[in-house]
């Protein structure tokens, strides 16, 4: 089977609801990221086979097929580029990582760019299906669905209060990992850890013009006593706004390619893809599914937990990463060692992609062999990506 690999890996800095990105159009700030992995790349952009996109509220501006429209909106790209918009939830262009590897190593294409996009600010959150509800254009909750699951609510938060019950945890527990979160953050951002992956993006300000390259949702006066005060989401609960992701617009993407197009094309590889795992579990605890797939893409893939150097462990909320560390007896030096989505931002679609940018990065940056991905995504199913860098 052809070997893929992942050649370069791009990201917008997150921007805070309402803030730095909002005055960008979704199709736009994705054309950002696709031009980047090309240009940086150095491949020729017509030989580029496809381009998949995650993105979760596929309605208003990221509808029309949102990773068709951002291939039009790009200026390397050629309107031959063929496209394709997936949701996967939350790890909606992780799906897109392993799609382009798949499609890699079948051997039926070369070239794929995997990427995402969300902007929360300008199409929120569930809105493609909010909006038809209050039209009166039905629930995606069919009969059948609640038939099986009856007088049940899927919901994120609920799941992750419920893992953290499970799991034995407290509120101080979640509260102190948020407060690492952003310290780790700031730490990275004033090493210069993510200058290689952030894709610059001209902006409009109040002052002027400017440029973001900074992560918005970094609290660089973040205190544990600031964090603990927060109001809780659940009164009867642990969870607050500030130990759960945040709310984020940005894309970004991964170029993956064949070992044939390497040669071809006269590429550089950052690291080959290992291991492509998804599974499904429990839809209402929902969140703890990362635990179990990582279980099996390691078994799979015939390495331990610690043969592991760097883990990307999306902090949709905070118990999710402390429960999969207390399963997998992972070491937690080597966990979201540049922070996570609770400081850096969660932009639905864009994560995988994200994610995927930070940890090939960082394996660069510190020198290490095996990064392991995963996200926890709606409906109770996790993707896990292994790359190993070269």
């Amino acid at each position: 089977m052809t070997t893929a690999y992942i050649v370069d890996a791009v990201r917008t800095a997150g921007g805070r609801r309402g803030g730095r990105l909002a005055g960008v159009h979704p199709v736009d700030l994705l054309a950002k990221s696709l031009d980047a992995v090309v240009e940086r790349s150095g491949v020729d952009p017509k030989a580029i086979d496809d381009v998949v996109t995650g993105c979760v509220s596929q309605a208003g501006e990221q509808a029309g097929q949102v990773g068709r429209m951002g291939v039009l909106a790009s200026k390397l790209l050629p309107q031959s580029t063929p496209a394709v918009s997936i949701d996967r939830q939350c790890g909606s262009s992780q799906q897109a990582i392993q799609f382009a590897a798949q499609a890699v190593m079948s051997g039926t294409q070369d070239i794929v760019i995997a990427s995402g996009v969300e902007s929360m600010t300008r199409v929120p959150m569930g809105s493609n299906m909010t909006l038809h509800m209050k039209e009166g254009l039905g629930n995606y909750m069919s009969d059948g669905v609640k038939e099986k699951y009856p007088d049940v609510q899927f919901s994120q938060f609920m799941g992750a209060e419920m893992i953290a019950r499970k799991h034995g945890m407290s509120k101080d527990e979640l509260d102190a990992f948020a407060l690492a979160s952003h310290q780790k953050a700031i730490a990275a951002t004033e090493a210069g850890a993510f200058e290689n992956e952030v894709v610059p993006v001209a902006i409009e300000t109040p002052e002027g013009d400017a440029v973001h390259t900074v992560d918005e949702g970094i609290r660089f006066d973040a205190t544990l006593e600031g964090i603990a005060g927060v109001k809780l989401i659940d009164p009867r609960g642990m969870v607050t706004a500030a130990s759960a992701s945040q709310i984020c617009d940005g894309s970004s993407a991964v170029l993956v390619v064949s070992e044939e197009a390497l040669k071809a094309h006269n590429l550089t590889p950052m690291a080959r893809i290992h291991n492509l795992t998804v599974t499904a579990g429990d839809p209402v605890i929902m969140l703890e599914e990362p635990l179990f797939a990582t279980d099996r893409a390691l078994e799979r893939a015939g390495l331990k937990i610690d043969d592991i150097d760097l883990y990307e462990v999306n902090e949709a909320f905070a118990p999710v990463p402390l429960a999969w560390l207390k399963h997998t007896g992972a070491d937690p030096e080597k966990l979201n060692v540049h922070g996570g989505a609770i400081a850096l931002g969660h932009p639905l679609g864009a994560s995988g992609t994200k994610l995927m940018a930070t940890l090939v990065h960082g394996l660069k940056r510190h020198g290490k062999k095996y990064g392991l991905q995963t996200m926890c995504e709606g409906g109770g199913v996790a993707n896990v990506t292994i790359v190993e860098s070269v």
